[in-house]
This record gives C-alpha cells, sequence and structure tokens, in this order.
C-alpha cells in the first residue's frame, strides 16, 4: 500500500515563502514520477510542478521561477520550494505519485492547506 503525506503548509504574506514536503511509503520503488496539484474553491485540481524518476521537471507557467520541485530518494521525500508567494497561490495542495508516463497518478496525499495573504 503505497502513502503519501503533506508537511508544510500554512499562512504566509505575499511576497513570502513556504516549503511543501511529502513523505511516501510503500511501494515507492514503483514510482515513475513525483508531483505537486493544487485546487482552489471552485477550480479544477491542477498540475503545479512535476518531478520524473530521472530528474525531469515540469512546472506550471503560473509558478515557473518562483517554485521549485526536488526530490530526496534516500529519504523517499519530494519537496516544493515556493517562493514570492502571491495571494492566488492561496489552495489546498496535494501530493501525487504515478506509476506511469502521464499525470495525474494514482495515488494521492491528504492536502495541506496553502493561504497567501495579501
Amino acid at each position: 500500500q503505497v502513502q503519501l503525506v503533506e508537511s508544510g503548509g500554512g499562512l504566509v504574506q505575499a511576497g513570502g515563502s513556504l516549503r511543501l514536503s511529502c513523505a511516501a511509503s510503500g511501494r515507492i520503488f514503483s514510482f515513475n514520477g513525483l508531483g505537486w496539484y493544487r485546487q482552489a474553491p471552485g477550480n479544477q485540481r491542477e498540475l503545479v510542478a512535476g518531478i520524473s524518476s530521472g530528474g525531469s521537471t515540469y512546472y506550471a507557467d503560473s509558478v515557473k521561477g518562483r517554485f521549485t520541485i526536488s526530490r530526496d530518494n534516500g529519504k523517499n521525500t519530494v519537496l516544493l520550494q515556493m517562493n514570492s508567494l502571491k495571494p492566488e497561490d492561496t489552495a489546498v495542495y496535494y501530493c501525487n505519485a504515478r506509476q506511469r508516463s502521464t499525470w495525474p497518478g494514482k495515488y494521492w496525499g491528504q492536502g495541506t492547506q496553502v493561504t497567501v495573504s495579501s
């Protein structure tokens, strides 16, 4: 059984930074990629950033240059460093793990709230 547990969300002022962490357990050797999605009220869930097992990264246009995704294979953890946060970044952020080459993957974390005040 795969488990993804997020941490690091919270309340921050615009221009500030947060770092999200996702710890994976279970059949992690089968993961092709790990990523972060977010969902704001009334919006669809969107892929924010992803990283493949080979280290290739993807970023949504809205976060390029501000967010950085990284993974620590030894700790089975994926991180999302979020800088220069904007009120429009406010959402619930979800960790996602895929076993194939397309997003989203099958496995989801429980989500962590990020709120950016203006």
